[in-house]
């Protein structure tokens, strides 16, 4: 893990599209839902900044926050247990005249007195709907190369059907760039331009100073998205560039997307692509290794500590302390912490939240299109 102050602060925004995914969120925020059998979403954006030597991480959440908490604690497993800086979940803050905030301005506007009392150079911000191993390093070295005030990440790839298929109510807004020599010359909001895109991967770098004055301002006026009321309007007075990643990522655009992801990493390129570079740290739980019973048949499947198989399990995702009985078949499917087949049940394309139970001789079948998702604490 590397130490060394990088003169950046972070800030996470753990719930934005969270309305992409309301199965997944009814007791979560995106930050926290489960991916790769034992991560959550937050700890690849978290773990990279961590990487990077950025030891001052703040997560402005808005709701459903108390799995997140759970899951970080007091951040010692990131290394940000300190006296200065370190890991601060910042609460909602909501009066009869403040609303709780829906876009980065109103978040931001609620920190306002603690970035101002902060004395790094830079502020790096990011959404928490991408796993990825990124490299903030090279974002803030480019960031200072360039001279710009603003530096945006982004990808090129298709926009995902799920994104442009989104109600506009919804308030999960996309950004696609138009770029010329580096430059950002225009911001899409929710386009539908099919082929490959200058996609945003919604991570951002800017100066300390300037960014609390654009929030400062755009607040009073009534501003509530960053990209949208600040950045798309003054990309003439401001310099905006665009920083390009090239390695591997994980986009959850909604629940299929959440399966559809987690099932590439059964491939070996992609997994390595994810996980080769630096660390991704999770919450650790003391646990037994996965235990195989005789009988048991297992075909290229990912399997955290502490699942007990007996039965068969065939191209699919385990979760901590899932147990699959004798005579149970799990094919093509996600399941989440705790979950319990029992003997005779057969599943293929579930997704299962934590402590789910199959009952024994149960049949529950989606397909590769439409996999079915399972609450949590159900009982089938």
């Amino acid at each position: 893990m590397v130490n060394s102050n990088a003169n950046a602060l972070g800030v996470i925004f753990p719930n934005s599209y969270d309305t992409l995914v309301p199965e997944l969120v009814g007791e979560r925020l995106m930050a926290s839902i489960p991916f790769a059998s034992r991560y959550r979403m937050v700890d690849f954006i978290l773990s990279s900044m961590v990487n990077c030597g950025i030891d001052n991480i703040s997560l402005i959440v808005r709701k459903n926050y108390h799995s997140l908490m759970d899951h970080l604690g007091s951040g010692r497993e990131w290394d940000l247990t300190r006296k200065n800086g370190g890991l601060n979940i910042v609460p909602p803050f909501a009066e009869k005249t403040v609303k709780v905030y829906n876009g980065r301005v109103e978040a931001l506007a609620s920190i306002l007195d603690f970035l101002r009392s902060q004395k790094e150079k830079y502020v790096v911000m990011s959404d928490a709907n991408i796993a990825v191993n990124f490299d903030f390093k090279a974002l803030i070295d480019a960031h200072i190369a360039s001279g710009a005030d603003v530096t945006v990440a982004y990808a090129e790839e298709e926009i995902p059907e799920a994104d442009m298929e989104a109600p506009v109510l919804n308030q999960a807004m996309y950004y696609t760039l138009h770029i010329e020599d580096g430059r950002v010359k225009n911001i899409k909001i929710n386009a539908k331009d099919k082929g490959v895109q200058n996609f945003s991967m919604n991570i951002y770098i800017m100066d300390r100073e300037m960014l609390i004055d654009q929030i400062s301002t755009g607040y009073v006026r009534g501003y509530v998205y960053f990209e949208r009321d600040i950045l798309a309007p003054n990309l003439d007075k401001l310099d905006v560039r665009g920083f390009k990643f090239d390695g591997y990522m994980a986009r959850i655009s909604d629940t299929r997307s959440y399966f559809n992801e987690n099932m590439k990493l059964l491939e070996d390129g992609n997994l390595d692509a994810l996980f080769s570079g630096n660390t991704i740290y999770t919450k650790i739980r003391d646990d037994n290794p996965t235990r195989y019973i005789d009988g048991a048949k297992v075909k290229n499947i990912m399997a955290a500590d502490g699942c007990v198989i007996e039965g068969e399990v065939e191209n699919s995702i385990l979760f901590r302390g899932v147990k699959v009985a004798k005579g149970a078949k799990v094919k093509n499917c996600v399941l989440m912490q705790d979950t319990v087949v029992g003997e005779g049940a057969n599943l293929e394309y579930i997704i299962t939240d934590k402590n789910v139970t199959i009952t024994a001789g149960k049949e529950v079948k989606g397909t590769d299109t439409f996999p079915v998702y399972i609450a949590k604490r159900q009982t089938v």
